[in-house]
């Protein structure tokens, strides 16, 4: 199979430069209400949400049940108006256009009381030629049409046939026909999120003015010609040219790392022209490549641009290159049925840990490079490589990309279409071909993004008759799936980018499904692409209910977020697990009992009299059963990479569901609203670590493999302990002879009869005994400590409270937590309230007397701070 090979180039911002004026109106703008009894100052980039909180004029929309308060502010239309003075002398400019990189969504817009165009595309840019119309005074507006009476409209207005679904389920309090309109899908309400869907200019908007010509687009797509071992870089370069003669000139492209500087000659004619360039990097010259995190560096190359034309005009432009490559390997499998599914970058092939990506928050205009920064930070501080951007929010902002390519976190990113069918009129095509195009194009530079994915559950939806469609109707709505993104967004991705596989959907059968038309009969198989799987009802400690499938790229369980974070939204009778609040704050159905039920199948539920205790209580025993049951499923998937049993296996993908939060919510999220890590993001610090023994039983037989995602071959000892529940002194323990984990493999290292087990350690029984392991060499620990439980901890026996007490101390720039216990303790929760920061670990099995742990701050705080917000939660306080 070619391989997918990519050099990169992430654009930095170029100004005024190449004969062009640009002007930004961003800043201060009015809003006024549909009636225009309200009016108000508001910022761009920003919404009428955001504008509206600014002024005092409503309070924050997640607080309490604003949701369903405000859906007032979703329903009117929305005017936004500025009038400006231009800081130049437009009559000295041949061209003037009035560009919105986002306008959120449906939108008439008018300069000078003229109207200029219409938008209906969240995630197009919008570019208006405004030559005739502008002057050295000017007003603008932009008169918004709600999205939820628009989307209404377009579904009434399409006759021939429903699309369906036509509203959420009821328990998600949302609008109805989303898949009508091109904005973010789940800003009508999700799962795991509010209703708000919000209307503004939530990106830059600006004028620009050039003469002679002016470089609209600046794209790169790599040429590797395997036989001669030759890196080409294609350059496009999209033009808009003013002039009625042909511009003539020179383009030079200077790589000074890779010792490359190639000049060409060049010429423009009138309207749109594309420039395409071939620079070829020399053989001999050694190119770093860039690699995922934890497989390597992210080495990047300065490069720049220079086009030098007629009459004087320069423009110049600065890059970033990186080099990698990708392959999606699709291949028979020995002892299997079906296609392999894994990806290989650089011609490695590695396993994709990670999670899935959800809008930072409702209103976008709050999501800043800080919290980006620190969201992303704690992906790779959790040992993740892949995050999948999915498919029902936004594509995310440059700055989201930069940091991906800088951090090393593979992005597999879905089109915006989830769970829905969708409309294929020829204006809805239209809009949608602009939006891929326009995507493509400003994505493809990043290195992070190794797959386009066409949609997220459509083929499932559309297969496993999620919408009761009539079998004697499937065909119509196999033809629009088919038109929409095999022929229209597949078509428009290859002319775009070559270099990165595209899937038409996630779960997929990947090649089988193009095989029977685009469109499996079963898309969850395990045999091919890739799966999501979800089992509320089946119990998460047994491994045998997960699907040993190629790649599982959604699986996950729901965990209510901290007090600390709660709190900020809610009052003091909202404080119970029953309260209507809490209630209302659920949107998966019967979600909150599911927890409970889940846990109680192994832990006793919170016990204390004191209704906040318990609510607090229940909140962490959520965490513990999130936090437990991921682990246990990520390990089974972690654990099946190297193995075929009776034809499935070969698994070499695990990205949970989900990330983060979009608002402060029970969710499937392991990091709460604003970063707050729970006990999953703890979990899976350890169980996506680079090396790792995974433990487990099958028919009493006690396994443990050892897993790496290391580049070589690695010299272990397996060192297994056991501890009673009563006692901090191990009873017994085991060191196995010098071991080799193959690189990239996981292998079986110890099993042993769990009767034998128990009788070796003086007579410990399933319930009074838990087991301990960790990979060493040389008495250095290379791996996390990892643990298995011989029984439900509700049955376990010996188990007492444990006292745990806390010394803080600074300790250059962190606190050191010098813990000490008197009683082994599972679940061991430090807690420093609404304090910004993270613990070096956390939810751990606490066997030992004493331990330190770090405590990383994300803002300035001090140990006073710290001592008064501090608390301990270990299982047993919830008894």
């Amino acid at each position: 199979m070619r391989a997918h090979l990519l050099l990169l180039l992430a654009l930095w911002g170029v100004g005024a430069i190449g004969g062009t004026r640009t002007y930004s109106l961003r800043g201060s703008w009015r809003i006024r209400s549909g009636n225009g009894s309200l009016e108000l100052p508001g910022a761009v980039p920003g919404c009428v949400h955001s504008a509206l909180v600014q002024q005092g004029l409503i309070q924050d929309p997640y607080y309490r049940f604003n949701d369903l308060n405000y859906r007032w502010i979703s329903l009117d239309n929305w005017t936004y108006s500025k009038t400006f003075k231009m800081p130049f002398d437009i009559s000295k400019w041949q061209k003037v256009k009035l560009i919105f990189e986002g306008v959120d969504t449906v939108a008439k817009i008018l300069l000078n009381g003229v109207i200029i165009g219409k938008t209906d595309n969240m995630f197009n840019r919008y570019s208006f030629d405004v030559t005739s119309l502008v002057r050295d005074l000017n007003s603008i507006e932009l008169r918004f049409q709600s999205a939820v009476l628009y989307a209404a409209q377009q579904s009434e207005a399409h006759t021939r046939y429903p699309v369906p679904p036509a509203c959420p389920p009821q328990v998600q309090k949302g609008e109805c026909h989303v898949n009508f309109i091109r904005k973010e899908q789940c800003s009508f309400g999700w799962d795991w999120g509010p209703s708000f869907p919000t209307q503004g200019i939530w990106k830059d908007v600006r004028i620009e003015a050039y003469n002679i010509c002016h470089l609209i687009d600046f794209t790169f797509s790599p040429i590797y010609d395997n036989s001669a071992q030759e890196w080409n870089i294609e350059i496009e370069s999209f033009f808009n040219v003013v002039s009625s003669k042909p511009i003539g000139g020179q383009v030079t492209v200077v790589i000074p790392k890779l010792q490359t500087q190639q000049t060409y000659s060049i010429e423009l004619q009138r309207r749109k022209r594309i420039v395409k360039l071939l620079v070829k990097i020399k053989k001999n010259i050694a190119v770093e490549r860039w690699w995922p995190h934890g497989h390597g560096n992210q080495t990047g190359y300065n490069m720049t641009v220079l086009f030098k034309l007629d009459q004087g005009l320069d423009i110049k432009k600065s890059a970033k290159v990186y080099f990698r490559t990708v392959e999606l390997v699709e291949k028979p499998i020995k002892g299997s049925p079906g296609l392999s599914f894994y990806f290989k970058i650089n011609g490695f092939p590695i396993f994709l840990k990670g999670s899935n990506w959800i809008p930072a928050d409702v209103f976008q205009d709050r999501v800043t490079s800080d919290l980006l920064q620190l969201l992303l930070q704690s992906v790779v501080e959790a040992n993740m490589n892949t995050l999948r951007v999915w498919g029902g929010g936004i594509y995310e902002q440059d700055e989201f990309y930069e940091i991906c390519d800088e951090l090393g976190i593979m992005i597999l990113q879905d089109f915006m279409f989830a769970c829905a069918l969708y409309p294929t009129e020829q204006r809805f095509l239209n809009s949608v071909r602009a939006e891929v195009a326009y995507q493509v194009r400003r994505l493809k530079s990043h290195p992070s993004v190794i797959m386009w994915i066409g949609n997220n559950e459509n083929e499932a939806a559309l297969m496993t008759y999620w919408f009761n469609i009539h079998p004697s109707d499937l065909q119509t709505y196999i033809n629009d799936y088919v038109l929409l993104y095999v022929k229209n967004i597949r078509k428009i991705v290859f002319e775009g980018d070559k270099t990165r596989p595209f899937m038409t959907s996630s779960p997929t059968n990947g090649a089988e499904s193009i095989a029977e038309g685009w469109l499996s009969a079963n898309p969850y198989d395990n045999h091919f692409g890739d799966v999501h799987f979800y089992d509320y009802g089946s119990d998460c400690w047994n491994w045998k209910i997960f699907p040993k499938a190629r790649f599982v790229s959604e699986y996950g369980y729901q965990s209510w977020p901290s007090f600390s974070t709660l709190e900020k939204v809610s009052s003091k009778e909202d404080w119970s697990y029953t309260s209507n609040f809490s209630f209302h704050r659920q949107h998966h159905a019967d979600g909150n009992n599911e927890m409970l039920r889940q846990a109680e199948r192994h832990f006793k539920l919170p016990q204390n009299t004191n209704p906040l205790r318990k609510f607090k209580d229940t909140i962490y025993l959520t965490q513990v059963m999130q936090a437990q049951c991921v682990k246990t499923e990520t390990e089974f998937y972690l654990r099946s990479r190297s193995e075929i049993v009776l034809g499935e296996g070969y698994t070499r993908g695990a990205l949970y569901w989900q990330l983060n939060d979009i608002w402060q919510a029970p969710s499937w999220a392991s990091l709460e609203y604003g970063g707050k890590w729970k006990m999953l993001h703890y979990f899976a610090k350890h169980f996506f670590a680079p090396l790792l023994p995974v433990g487990f039983e099958d028919d009493s037989v006690f396994y443990v493999y050892g897993v790496s995602d290391l580049h070589s071959d690695h010299k272990v000892t397996l060192n297994v302990r056991v501890h009673t529940w009563s006692s901090l002194e191990p009873l017994c323990s085991r060191v196995t002879k010098d071991l080799v984990i193959k690189a990239g493999e996981a292998i079986p290292l110890y099993h042993e009869r769990v009767p034998d087990l128990l009788r070796r350690c003086r007579n410990c029984t399933r319930q009074s005994c838990v087991v301990s392991f960790y990979l060493s060499t040389d008495s250095q620990l290379l791996s996390p400590i990892n643990y298995h439980f011989l029984s439900s901890l509700k049955v376990a026996v010996g188990l007492r409270k444990a006292l745990i007490t806390a010394t803080i101390s600074p300790q250059n720039g962190t606190f050191a937590f010098d813990l000490e216990t008197s009683a082994v303790a599972p679940f061991v929760w430090l807690d420093v309230g609404s304090i910004p920061g993270r613990f070096s670990d956390n939810g751990f099995l606490m066997t030992e007397k004493t331990r330190t742990i770090l405590f990383y701050p994300w803002k300035p705080t001090s140990k006073k701070e710290l001592e008064h917000s501090f608390h301990v939660t270990s299982l047993t306080d919830i008894y």
